[in-house]
């Protein structure tokens, strides 16, 4: 018997199929004639396998370390591909963000930079800077509440010196901060006893602080009574109301022709009145307040500012003329009158009667010489001193 000549494929996983070459002149059909197979068995033939296809298989093992990598290389390819796709996405949503938000995103990073560059300009004028950090620190996290407003509101504070503050947040950012910036760089001019000192602001992204000087007595309303209030807390004698209302009238003065540049207010009125602890007046609240040069008579406004029933009539109708220093003249003129108490009974008469003009009532009742004032008894003296607020 001829040795046969045969190699087992070797047991290792990952064989796909054997391919049977038989090297003989003569082709064996595997029928079912027994005798030819075994004949060919007998013989002996060469056997050849691989799992590869037509090329030469490589060494055991080579398959899964081949598989290992293309896998490991799969992988890295998607994470690869993933992370740039997020980063697309991301640079994508935000140019569109840029993009669809300009005006609001530029224009608030516009805004808040010439914010900081137009307080900064002040140069020596300009006050101290403080970081939110230390406003909450010097409130004590906001912890003694004084007041509320429109804008936000008045916190008690104390500095490191001791000094006591009134910290005013605003809280209502209406358009690009303009009355922020505009209480700053107009208070940052003034130097005088009847105009409140600032001492310190803060411009941190939306959050907007302004530190002043601590006022123990609160604003002028607290301390004007109506005709039917029983309350003595507000009421002050007449000599000290007329020396607030000659105060009032020389802080106004120097707005206009004490500082390097004209300030008008445009929101003189009793709660923008500060009393110190010796009830000197001081005008507060520059945040609709404008700048203008000496020589400028007539200043130009989009739309009225101020409060209802202290506004001068050309600033809310350009029908009755220009807006100049003496459109506070008027808020002043009708702060007077209700120091006075006059405009008390002007309501109460209101209440019964048709609706009257209230300067015209004055003007009226002083010229038939009538009594204008409120029916509490007056001294000789405080009669003269009413009279000629009046």
């Amino acid at each position: 018997m001829h040795s046969t000549n045969v190699i087992r494929p070797p047991s290792t996983a990952g064989l796909v199929g054997v391919r049977l070459k038989i090297l003989r002149t003569a082709a064996i059909e595997l029928t079912t004639n027994g005798s030819a197979l075994k004949e060919a068995l007998m013989s002996g033939f060469n056997v050849t396998y691989s799992d590869c296809g037509t090329q030469p298989c490589p060494n055991p093992g080579y398959s899964s370390k081949w598989w290992n990598r293309s896998f490991k290389g799969v992988v890295a390819g998607i994470v690869g591909t993933i992370a740039v796709i997020f980063v697309m996405i991301i640079c994508y949503l935000k140019r569109e963000q840029l993009s669809n938000m300009g005006v609001i995103s530029k224009k608030k990073t516009e805004d808040n930079q010439y914010a900081k560059d137009f307080i900064m300009n002040q140069g020596s004028l300009a006050p101290k800077q403080y970081s939110y950090s230390n406003i909450k620190k010097m409130t004590h996290s906001f912890k003694n509440k004084l007041g509320q407003g429109g804008y936000g509101s008045v916190y008690k504070g104390k500095l490191l010196d001791s000094r006591l503050v009134a910290v005013k947040v605003i809280n209502e950012l209406k358009g690009n901060g303009e009355e922020f910036i505009n209480e700053v760089a107009s208070i940052s001019r003034t130097s005088h006893v009847n105009v409140v000192t600032l001492l310190g602001y803060c411009y941190e992204r939306t959050k907007r602080v302004l530190v002043y000087e601590f006022m123990p007595n609160g604003s002028l309303d607290k301390f004007i009574c109506d005709l039917e209030s029983s309350s003595t807390n507000c009421q002050l004698e007449q000599r000290t109301l007329f020396e607030i209302a000659v105060g009032v009238a020389r802080g106004l003065e120097y707005l206009y022709r004490g500082c390097s540049t004209r300030i008008l207010h445009f929101d003189i009125k009793l709660q923008n009145i500060l009393l110190d602890d010796d009830f000197s007046p001081k005008i507060s609240d520059f945040g609709l307040a404008r700048l203008c040069q000496k020589k400028e008579s007539i200043v130009s406004m989009l739309g009225a500012r101020g409060t209802i029933g202290y506004i001068a009539p050309e600033v809310f109708s350009r029908n009755f003329g220009g807006v100049s220093h003496k459109s506070d003249v008027y808020s002043y003129g009708m702060l007077i009158l209700e120091i006075a108490g006059v405009r008390e009974n002007f309501d109460a008469e209101v209440s019964h009667t048709s609706e009257r003009y209230f300067p015209d009532w004055i003007y009226q009742n002083l010229n038939l010489d009538e009594n204008v004032e409120n029916t509490s008894v007056l001294t000789e003296e405080d009669e003269q001193m009413k009279r000629k607020m009046i």
